[in-house]
């Protein structure tokens, strides 16, 4: 493991299974971001709302403001040289009234161990 702290919303577990595969932890890393609908769309999905079906302005805002929060994650994990981020997950939470969507990534960026092979050391049955 490294000589310095770091944060992981990972179990004991999976950190043993990370490092049994030549991987260490480097840190918690987040995106987020807070999406509004807008007046005149969020009027409309409104109406929409009422009838049956998808609503897609709400659809493509979601989808959106998750992939822009995936984004920052990784950005993060890029100045940490990170190799991957794993453990990640997605909280979506609506603020202000409905209005808003705030969407945040949080996951563990990892990178290989200098010197370590691809196969793994151990058999492990999880």
């Amino acid at each position: 493991m490294l000589n310095k702290a770091w944060t992981s919303d990972l179990a004991a577990k999976d950190l043993w299974l990370l490092e049994d595969r030549g991987y260490e932890p480097l840190g918690l890393v987040v995106g987020n971001c807070v999406f509004a609908l807008g007046v005149g769309s969020g009027f409309a999905a409104s109406l929409k709302g009422m009838a049956r079906g998808e609503v897609q302005e709400y659809t493509k805002l979601l989808y959106e403001a998750r992939e822009l929060a995936i984004s920052r994650m990784q950005e993060e994990a890029t100045e940490l040289s990170a190799d991957g981020v794993i453990g990640v997950n997605i909280e979506i939470e609506n603020m202000h009234g409905g209005s808003w969507l705030h969407v945040m990534a949080i996951g563990t960026a990892v990178r290989r161990k200098p010197g370590e092979s691809e196969a793994p050391r151990a058999n492990v049955v999880v």
